[in-house]
């Protein structure tokens, strides 16, 4: 040490060794302590700012000569791998000019795989450690580095988990390289053991860190030792097996050795199971979930419409043992989807359509009154707002590139409000001894709902009734008209679209059957006419039609009424048959007087004309069909349709007779399409102009809800028809009943997450008026295609001809399939217990009695249409009557935290054949915990695992499984965002193990 004049000679010598230091985190603290473990006198250092303070640390911290130590053995181990490398550079010394130049470009033999199959599988055990002091029991993992042959970089690839209290560990946690992983037989593999001192401060397994560096000494964990190997040594050796020595990282001393065993997927494996350490306690879990035979699941025509939907799947490996001391092995993949960004663009570019088309619609009503005309020109200034914001989220999610998921900590962001948060695939393959290999997946997703908007007011739930119950009590500026009523207009107005066109078409065609004088396309065109003409007429047998038209007249400027052609006293009868049909419309109409003298009849002749001229074309295309087939027919023969059409066969061109009728038909049409469509356009202005601007945000924020929401039904959806091709008992099912859909919540009900509940409740429902077609595909592009409108879509999912050719006939004919999607929540967060102890549950027992009403509908649908063999192999355990029957209890039974709900509904959606979702806030906490309860539930209760590995399968399912990294693609570090605090307040199995949370941004 100095003194504080400059240039001095030094005053004192300090020995740093066996020592630490404590540095104060006070901002405006410079100073620095040594502490002495030998208990000589605290030194205490002062230095002259903050940032000298902290850089004063670091160098005496490694500046004792353990930290030496460490740097030397740390360049130790760099130089024997440079040793290895080199062997390489040398033989390029004994080689032709020309070999050497080849070597330029790398080339490296490859590992055949199947295809969509990992590159390279393996597991580890270890044998014979030699711990630090003689009585210290080791707790092992092994960290796996990856050495690239062309970079010769050292990357860290992945971690086993932790086992405790032994020398001989062996680790149930294996190592896979998925399909795309740059893996060769040149690639060098370096296997690292570690002893874990203590689990809770081994923070650098759980954080990010620089590939190139080492972990510091004093985080929980001291360095074994490490060996390497080649992969094609593995791959080509005889048993497929090697030991390894494990040495120090001088390469002296040895340490004990590593078992890697290749492991094929389908495969056994040898060997007793009996030495591994095994829990401690025998737990009950009943949660079991569907499973799907994985015949021709790689097969290669599957392939390109599986890989045109996931992305960047993630894979962990496990071998678990079973009751009867055998191996299963367990494959666990996640995948992101595109359909993450696909589903909510063409939605919205739906949305713009339809939006502009009805802004249209309410600009062709015509002159209207003032009042009526400053309302309209007033709703369209606000549609022509949120038109503009749908164009631009849109073309803001044009320009998004990279991944293609949305992080737990975009949820807020405006521009990605329509996609949802934290879409993945969960899949889990297993192959265990005697038993079939199984698949089950799970869709995982944070719960669809408005972040952006939030949810100071509460959610969709709430604000929707809130809302209607106001609109009812509006002034009188405005006619009220019931939400049914304006779904119907609704309806209306888009068949009008859809068959207007069809109809002119098919006009058109049956003119050009005249011309080509061919009597059987003639007879095929005026059946689709005629079968296009009568649904379009049958579209306006409604009341609302003939109301509307009525509300519609009198907000002309300065109407003139019509007396009608009818006595009185019937027009007053239609009036009060109109106001029985209607009570609730007809009490908010004070503001447009009534008026019974309205001629209501006009309307009935004008679409009344459609159909007669519809039978003038019938009576003329058979006149000119029966003169082609008959020769000699009585001149003086009356048809009662020919004189109604007052049309005289004369022989001549048939072109020429059917052209005046066609027109006479399109005129008819396009007079009752101009009328109608007014009439609905007035309805649906009443229904704006009632509630603005709410009603505009509340569909804003509904259209985002369902977006999010039905993304990843689309995602189910296309998952679960491809494993489920060839079970013959599903399409069965898939057409003739529906496709349930089950969706588990984990939301509580107090604060915001009351709001995101009641968003993801009303967003599921509205997935019932989704429907699905499966459509052969005509190019290499298998994204899904969107076609309709709000509360009527259709998803055509595109198949490659040979998958197509093993539907059944009915979906290959485009039978539309329907949804039931059901949803079930129990909140079991430390907000819940406030929820429960000092809040309001009402919100999650009403939702969850409403859906078991709806799983109960699809309950007897299923068993009235479908024989009982379609149920699965393993349906005769459970009585699905029975399971519903405990299901209805637990619901009534109001329990807290009742976590048996979402095991029996997740168990009845596995029986029939349902597709599984599981979602909290974000899809990443409590979602990841239920996941992995879920899949050791069934790998107990469906695959005999050993009832006293539960606990060591969950824990290493949640330490090293995809969960954690779901969660480090999320917020960049491995840790749940758990504290103790919270934990306490959480069910026993859903706590995650010791070192795996703690605090991290989400």
């Amino acid at each position: 040490m100095e003194t504080t004049r400059k240039s001095s000679e030094a005053s004192e010598v300090v020995i740093l060794e066996r020592c630490w230091i404590v540095e104060f985190k006070s901002k405006t603290n410079v100073s620095i302590v040594l502490k002495f473990q030998s208990g000589e006198p605290d030194l205490y250092l002062e230095a002259a700012s903050k940032p000298d303070c902290e850089s004063w640390a670091v160098a005496l911290g490694e500046a004792n000569s353990e930290g030496l130590q460490n740097k030397i053995q740390q360049l130790r181990r760099l130089i024997m791998e440079i040793k290895e490398e080199r062997s390489s550079d040398e033989a390029r010394q004994f080689l032709p000019s020309s070999q050497a130049d080849s070597l330029g470009e790398p080339q490296f033999t490859s590992i055949q795989r199947i295809a969509n199959e990992p590159k390279l599988e393996f597991s580890l055990a270890c044998k014979d450690l030699v711990a630090a002091t003689r009585d210290r029991k080791l707790n092992t993992f092994i960290q796996v580095s990856v050495v690239h042959p062309a970079e010769h970089i050292l990357t860290r690839y992945s971690s086993t988990e932790i086992v405790e209290g032994t020398r001989d560990p062996l680790f149930l946690t294996g190592v896979t390289f998925p399909p795309e992983y740059p893996i060769y037989e040149e690639t060098k593999i370096k296997l690292t053991v570690y002893d874990v001192k203590d689990k809770s401060q081994d923070t650098v397994r759980t954080s990010v860190l620089p590939d190139h560096k080492e972990p510091r000494a004093d985080v929980g964990r001291s360095f074994l030792g490490c060996t390497t190997f080649r992969v094609g040594d593995l791959v080509k050796s005889k048993e497929q097996q090697l030991t390894l020595t494990l040495r120090t990282s001088d390469g002296g001393k040895t340490v004990g050795t590593i078992e890697v065993n290749l492991v094929k997927m389908g495969e056994l494996e040898d060997g007793e199971t009996d030495h591994i350490t095994t829990d401690a306690q025998d737990q009950k879990c009943a949660l079991v979930r569907e499973c799907t035979a994985t015949e021709g699941i790689s097969d290669k025509d599957n392939l390109p419409s599986l890989n045109a939907v996931l992305k960047n799947p993630i894979c962990k490996l496990y071998r678990f043992p079973t009751s009867d001391n055998k191996w299963m092995r367990i494959r666990e993949q996640m995948a992101e989807t595109t359909l993450s960004f696909h589903v909510p663009k063409e939605l919205i570019n739906l949305h713009i359509k339809e939006d502009m088309r009805r802004n249209q619609e309410l600009k062709d009503l015509g002159e209207l009154a003032p009042h009526w005309d400053n309302m309209r020109k007033s709703v369209i200034a606000h549609c022509d707002q949120m038109l503009s914001m749908y164009q631009d989220t849109l073309a803001e999610l044009g320009k998004h590139t990279g991944s293609s998921f949305k992080s737990s900590c975009s949820k807020g962001e405006k521009t990605l409000e329509f996609i949802p948060i934290n879409l993945h695939l969960q899949r889990m393959h297993v192959h265990s001894p005697r038993l079939k290999d199984a698949l089950y997946d799970v869709i995982t997703v944070g719960a669809p709902a408005a972040h952006f908007q939030g949810f100071k007011n509460g959610g969709l739930r709430k604000l929707l009734s809130k809302f209607e119950a106001e609109r009812r009590n509006t002034g009188y500026q405005c006619i009220y008209y019931s939400p049914e009523n304006t779904a119907k207009a609704k309806e209306v107005l888009s068949n009008i679209n859809h068959l207007q066109p069809l109809i002119s078409s098919h006009a058109d065609l049956l003119l050009n059957s005249a011309s080509q004088h061919s009597p059987d396309s003639l007879k095929n065109s005026l059946k689709m006419l005629s079968e296009k003409t009568e649904l379009f007429v049958h579209a306006f047998k409604d009341q609302l039609v003939r109301s509307a038209l009525l509300a519609l007249y009198t907000a002309r400027p300065g109407c003139v009424l019509k007396k009608p052609a009818v006595p009185r006293n019937s027009a007053e009868e239609g009036s009060d048959l109109q106001h029985q049909d209607h009570p609730s419309q007809m009490k908010r109409q004070d503001s447009i007087p009534h008026h019974s003298e309205y001629d209501e009849e006009e309307w009935d002749r004008v679409w009344a004309n459609v159909g007669k001229s519809l039978n003038c074309v019938i009576a003329m295309v058979d006149r000119l069909l029966e003169k082609d087939n008959i020769s000699n027919i009585k001149e003086g023969e009356n048809d009662p349709s020919a004189a109604d059409c007052k049309v005289l066969h004369t022989g001549g061109d048939w072109y020429e007779q059917l052209y005046p009728l066609v027109i006479t038909l399109k005129d008819c049409m396009g007079e009752v399409v101009t009328r109608a469509k007014q009439s609905m356009a007035f309805v649906l202005l009443q229904e704006l102009a009632c509630g603005l601007p709410q009603s505009l945000m509340l569909t804003l924020r509904r259209d985002i809800v369902f977006s999010q929401a039905l993304a990843g039904l689309v995602c189910g959806f296309i998952i679960k028809l491809h494993t489920g091709l060839h079970d013959q008992g599903f399409l069965q099912q898939l057409h003739t009943v529906g496709l349930l859909v089950q969706y588990e919540g984990l939301l509580s009900t107090y604060s915001e997450e009351a709001g995101m509940l009641e968003d993801m409740a009303v967003g599921i429902s509205d997935l019932q008026k989704v429907m699905f077609k499966v459509i052969e595909a005509k190019s290499e592009d298998f994204l899904p295609v969107i076609t309709g409108r709000r509360e009527h879509y259709v998803i055509e999912v595109q198949l490659p001809a040979k998958m197509f050719e093993l539907l059944p006939q009915e979906i290959k004919e485009g039978k539309l399939l329907r949804m039931y999607p059901v949803l079930f929540n129990v909140g079991i967060n430390e907000q819940q217990t406030l929820a429960e102890r000092f809040g309001d549950t009402t919100l999650q027992e009403n939702i969850n009695q409403e859906n078991l009403e709806l799983l109960k509908e699809y309950y007897k649908l299923f068993t009235e249409k479908m024989p009982p063999d379609c149920l699965p192999h393993f349906q005769e355990q459970n009585d699905l009557k029975g399971l519903l029957e405990n299901l209805h209890q637990n619901i009534q039974a109001k329990k807290r935290k009742n976590v048996e709900i979402m095991w029996l509904a997740a168990t009845i959606c596995r029986k029939l054949n349902g597709v599984r979702f599981t979602c909290c806030k974000s899809a990443k906490d409590r979602t990841s915990m239920s996941v992995t309860l879920e899949q050791c539930s069934i790998l107990r209760d469906e695959h005999q695992l050993h009832k006293d590995f539960f606990i060591r399968a969950l824990d290493c399912m949640r330490r090293e499984g995809c969960r954690i990294e779901n969660v480090l693609k999320n917020v960049k570090c491995r840790k749940y965002a758990f504290n103790m605090i919270q934990l306490m307040a959480f069910p026993k199995y859903y706590r995650p193990p010791e070192g795996t949370y703690g605090k991290a941004d989400t």
